[in-house]
C-alpha cells in the first residue's frame, strides 16, 4: 500500500521504499513505533486483539490476508497438530467418486489429488488413482498451460494457497521441499512467489481449451473439508443447458 492510498502526506520527500514505513503503520494503528517494530521483529509475543484488528485495518488486509495474519501471530494451535499420514473418509471418498454431472475431487494438505470422480481425471487428463500434486502439475507441467486458457489467473490462485498452507503448517519440511522445487524449476512460481499473494482458493472460473471437447468455461467451488488439517474438496462444473454443459457431459461419457 503506498503512502497516497493510506492518506499519507509525502511533502516531497524521497523514500527508500514504495510501501509504507513502520512508524507510518503505527501511527494508522494508533500504536507506538516501538511496540509495532518488536511486533515486526517477533520481540513481543502479546499482542491484543483490539492491536491486531487495528494494524490489519491499517493495512487494509483482504479477509484472507487477515486470517493468514491471524495464523502467522499464534501458531501455537498449529504446530500442535499430528501430521501423520494423510487419510480421506470412507464417506467423503464415497460423495466425491458418486458425484456425477460436475468434475469433484479431494485435495490434501499439500496439494495432492487425494480422491475423484472419473471426469475430475478425465478434465486433467490423469488416471484414476494418480497422486498427483496440483502445484507441480500447473508449474512444471506444459501441458497445463496449453490446457487452461486462464493459466495465469488459476497459477496466482495456487500460489495464494501455498501462502496460506506455510501459516497453517509452520516449519513443515514437505512443504518447504515443494516450494523450493517449486522456484527452482518455474520462473513463474518464482515471479508470482515473490508478489506475497495471500488467498483461499474458493469460487473461482476455469477456461479450458480440452483436447478431447474443446472449449469450455467452468466455474469452480473449494470447500473444506471439517476436521481435517487443511484438506479441500474441489468441484467444477458447468451453468445448465450452456455449450459448455455439454461438452462436461461428453467427456463424462464412458465411450470416450
Amino acid at each position: 500500500m503506498s503512502p497516497d492510498e493510506a492518506g499519507i502526506a509525502m511533502y516531497g520527500s524521497t523514500r527508500r521504499v514504495p510501501g509504507l514505513r513502520r512508524v507510518e503503520v503505527a501511527k494508522l494503528a494508533g500504536v507506538s513505533a516501538s511496540y509495532y517494530a518488536r511486533l515486526e521483529q517477533g520481540e513481543s509475543h502479546h499482542m491484543s486483539d483490539s492491536v491486531f484488528g487495528a494494524i490489519t485495518r491499517a493495512l487494509r488486509l483482504s479477509e484472507d490476508e487477515r486470517l493468514h495474519l491471524a495464523r502467522l501471530a499464534w501458531p501455537e494451535q498449529l504446530t500442535r497438530q499430528d501430521r501423520g499420514a494423510e487419510r480421506v473418509g470412507d464417506s467423503l471418498l464415497t460423495l466425491v467418486e458418486g458425484s456425477s454431472g460436475q468434475a469433484a475431487g479431494i485435495i490434501g494438505r499439500y496439494g495432492d489429488i487425494l480422491g475423484g470422480n472419473s471426469l475430475y481425471h478425465a478434465l486433467f487428463g490423469l488416471r484414476s488413482g494418480d497422486r498427483v500434486n496440483v502445484s507441480r502439475h500447473t508449474f512444471l507441467n506444459p501441458a497445463m498451460r496449453d490446457l487452461l486458457v486462464n493459466w495465469e489467473d488459476l497459477a496466482t490462485r495456487i500460489v495464494g494457497f501455498l501462502r496460506v498452507a506455510t501459516a497453517e503448517l509452520p516449519d513443515d519440511p514437505d512443504l518447504t521441499a515443494l516450494i523450493t522445487e517449486l522456484g527452482a524449476n518455474d520462473p513463474d512460481f518464482q515471479r508470482l512467489w515473490s508478489e506475497y499473494r495471500v488467498g483461499e482458493c474458493s469460487e473461482s472460473t476455469w477456461l479450458f481449451d480440452h483436447p478431447v471437447v474443446g472449449r469450455m468455461t467452468l466455474h469452480g467451488q473449494v470447500l473444506r473439508v471439517p476436521d481435517t488439517l487443511a484438506q479441500r474438496t474441489i468441484y467444477l462444473g458447468a451453468a445448465p443447458g450452456s455449450d459448455s454443459a455439454r461438452r462436461l457431459h461428453q467427456l463424462a461419457s464412458p465411450d470416450l
